[in-house]
């Protein structure tokens, strides 16, 4: 029997707060979390690339989890979904993460492909290893394909749909942003049947128009209630006055890179929302000082996002 569907919405790669000496900062991981929440979203993704998950010891990833299930269900949103990022370098690694991860209570797990020998990752290759650890994985397996985090590997709609006929796996995350791949899968697979998600906000609603089942996407950890609004007036067949919106998440998108990516969030969070600070585990960059036009952009998607 097929393995239960991610619900279809909107899902955030939370960003994971530490303090000076890398420990992990316990009451800014949980104000996060519950923000989150509160804005509505469906899922959170709890080490995923914008959570620092290569940063991170099996014992951390472990506590991260249950740390944020433990948050959500303290605070009544027991039906928020947690998806566990779970990608290493090897299937038996990987294995391993797949299992901590359900003891740790997480729902589904999203698995990257490896990356360090991408001459060996062939297609055949790529998909023996995905089949492999989905096999072995004691929860629903989703496929994450992000070329610019894996030398360049990108997985093609053939691969993907290849993957979508085991019978665990039953979703995939499109962080390469290809509006057509997205289209190619969903046209042979709906939402009901397997979870396709954009992987960036600047293509979500494109993404919705064309049969995904939402997104995961990093600018949520700054406007999660911005989000809900667009995926709400999409939902309500209101498409103008969610493609206003969906302007300004794609302007949100850039500005967030310009700005320094990860550590520009947690900057941005720790600035507008009165939790957390800026710093991160290296080889990361934490950003300091927030200036330039596209912290300004962001600043004001955050004052929209307060209006809300």
């Amino acid at each position: 029997m097929p393995a239960a569907v991610p619900p279809s919405g909107i899902y955030v790669p939370a960003v994971l707060f530490f303090k000076a000496n890398e420990d992990f900062d316990v009451p800014a991981i949980k104000s996060h979390v519950l923000r989150l929440a509160q804005g509505g979203v469906t899922g959170i993704v709890v080490q995923g690339s914008n959570g620092e998950a290569q940063h991170l010891s099996h014992d951390e990833r472990k506590e991260a989890i249950s740390l944020t299930r433990k948050t959500l269900d303290e605070n009544g949103f027991q039906n928020v979904v947690i998806i566990a990022g779970c990608g290493a370098q090897s299937a038996r690694e990987t294995k391993e993460l797949c299992v901590d991860a359900k003891d740790a209570g997480a729902a589904f797990v999203l698995v990257l492909t490896p990356s360090v020998w991408p001459g060996d990752m062939t297609k055949d290759n790529i998909i023996r290893y995905h089949r492999e650890v989905a096999d072995y994985s004691p929860l629903p397996y989703m496929v994450y394909n992000f070329p610019t985090v894996t030398a360049g590997i990108d997985l093609d709609s053939d691969i993907i749909l290849t993957l979508s006929e085991h019978p665990n796996i039953v979703g995939t995350k499109l962080s390469c942003g290809n509006v057509g791949k997205l289209h190619r899968i969903t046209s042979v697979k709906p939402p009901s049947e397997f979870c396709t998600l954009a992987g960036v906000s600047e293509v979500l609603l494109q993404g919705l128009l064309s049969g995904s089942a939402g997104a995961i996407a990093a600018l949520p950890n700054l406007v999660p209630k911005l989000h809900m609004k667009m995926y709400a007036l999409y939902q309500a067949g209101k498409i103008d006055e969610a493609m206003k919106i969906q302007a300004q998440l794609g302007q949100g998108d850039w500005a967030t890179r310009k700005a320094g990516g990860v550590g520009a969030m947690k900057a941005l969070i720790s600035k507008h929302f009165g939790y957390g600070e800026i710093h991160v585990r290296r080889p990361l960059m934490s950003v300091a000082q927030l200036s330039g036009t596209s912290v300004d952009k962001l600043e004001e998607l955050i004052a929209s996002e307060k209006m809300l």
